[in-house]
This record gives C-alpha cells, sequence and structure tokens, in this order.
C-alpha cells in the first residue's frame, strides 16, 4: 500500500453528526493501493470477495477476524477490526458497510483500507498479517485549544502511555481509560491495535502512534492517530460506551 500521512481536523462536529443520522455511518479515510490491480470477474476478485464474506461472518462475535483465500499470485489476506466497546450489531453493520463502500472506492486495487468510526477494514495481496502497518496513518483533531497546552499535553501522554501499555497485554488488545483534569474536567482516552499483533509490536505501534501527536494534536482538546495497525483517542468527553 502507498504510504500517506494525513491531516483531518473537525472543525464542525454537530454538521457531522447530522450528516451521520441522515445518511448513515460515513467512512473517516480510506486508501486504494495503486501498486497493483485485478480485473473484472478474474480469479483475485473471486477470492476477494470470499474474504469480505469470511470477515462479515467472523468479526461480529469477537470484534475482530483475520484470514486469506487463494493461491499463489490470486492470494488475498485480510483482517477487520471493530472498536472495543461496539456491540456486535454494530460491529457487524460497520464490516458490512466498509465491504460494500471499499469496493465503491477501489475497484481494482489488491490492497485496500477503509476506516469508520466503529471500525477498519484491510486487505491485500501481499501477507501483512502479524506486522506493523508503518505506512497507513492518518489523524484528526479538535479545532478547539486548550488554556493550558503544556500541562495537557503531558496529562495527554500519561494517559495514552498507559493505555498503551494495558491494551497491549489484554487479549482484545483494547483499553479506555480516564484522568482527572480538575474539578470539573476529564480526559478520556483509548488505545486499540488488531488482534494479530503481538504484546511487543501492539506496545511499539501505539508508542509509535503517541509520538506522532505533536504533528497533529498538541494542544488541541481532543486528538486520534489512525493507522493500519493500531489507533489512539483522547478527547475532555466520554466518546466510548460505558
Amino acid at each position: 500500500m502507498c504510504s500517506l500521512h494525513f491531516t483531518f481536523s473537525i472543525y464542525l462536529l454537530t454538521f457531522a453528526l447530522f450528516l451521520q443520522t441522515i445518511f448513515g455511518d460515513i467512512p473517516l479515510y480510506n486508501i486504494c493501493s495503486s501498486s497493483e490491480n485485478f480485473t473484472s470477474n478474474d480469479q483475485y476478485e473471486s477470492n476477494l470477495r470470499k474474504l469480505l464474506g469470511n470477515l462479515n461472518y467472523q468479526t461480529p462475535s469477537l470484534g475482530f477476524g483475520l484470514g486469506s483465500v487463494g493461491w499463489y499470485q490470486y492470494q488475498t489476506y485480510g483482517i477487520a477490526l471493530c472498536r472495543g466497546d461496539v456491540a456486535a450489531a454494530d460491529c457487524k453493520a460497520c464490516v458490512n458497510d466498509a465491504s460494500n463502500e471499499i469496493h465503491k472506492l477501489c475497484p481494482y486495487d489488491k490492497g485496500a483500507i477503509i476506516w469508520y468510526d466503529n471500525c477498519l477494514l484491510k486487505y491485500s495481496n501481499k501477507d501483512f498479517l502479524g506486522q506493523i502497518d508503518n505506512e497507513n496513518w492518518f489523524f484528526m483533531s479538535n479545532v478547539q485549544n486548550v488554556s493550558e497546552p503544556t500541562i495537557f499535553n503531558q496529562k495527554t501522554r500519561e494517559l495514552l502511555s498507559q493505555l498503551a501499555k494495558d491494551a497491549s497485554f489484554t487479549t482484545k488488545k483494547y483499553a479506555v481509560g480516564e484522568l482527572e483534569l480538575g474539578k470539573s474536567t476529564k480526559l478520556y482516552g483509548l488505545a486499540q491495535c488488531t488482534w494479530d499483533l503481538s504484546t511487543i509490536e501492539c506496545l511499539q505501534c501505539l508508542d509509535d502512534a503517541i509520538g506522532q501527536l505533536p504533528s497533529c494534536c498538541e494542544g488541541k482538546e481532543g486528538g486520534r492517530v489512525i493507522g493500519g495497525s493500531c489507533n489512539i483517542r483522547y478527547e475532555i468527553y466520554l466518546f466510548v460506551s460505558a
């Protein structure tokens, strides 16, 4: 897959939520591989359809699915991951939407990745399972600035670093937590990896994500660093299900 760093700021959160209500879930971002393509109705397309069907079936019950279909030049590999707090029904809907949408956005690409708020879906003709995706990243940040950025940035890194450790040692590679910022303000955080990563790989991926915060989100009330193998998020409001 191609390497791309993309920064996306949420300027009109209310409007975005309105659009989601009207049109349903919309992708946060996607990347299509430009290196190799397949043709309509060839064996790779058939195998890809089987793979996506398998992921649609596997993922909802656990929150994660992976697999491969085919042999040699027609083999395709894929994963699907739902956010750790997402219910099975919502996970199923998200993975299904992702499968349909990525086919429209990257119709003949042998590799592609798409992110939603509730899930990600990734496939490729190259075996990436069990490896950190160091290429595909993008950022989202809140447009609002905090009043004391130095202290806030320190607290953010403190919370996310702890969550990175917590997530890497759990089976589901997922952790959420909160930190008191004052009498009436809390900082909420999330860290998550795809399940095919080892404990060490998950922690490395999350540490890399935290290291990218200065590029997008320092001094902002909220931010996200999202990749093909892991993601982190922090906000001053609760954004996950209790």
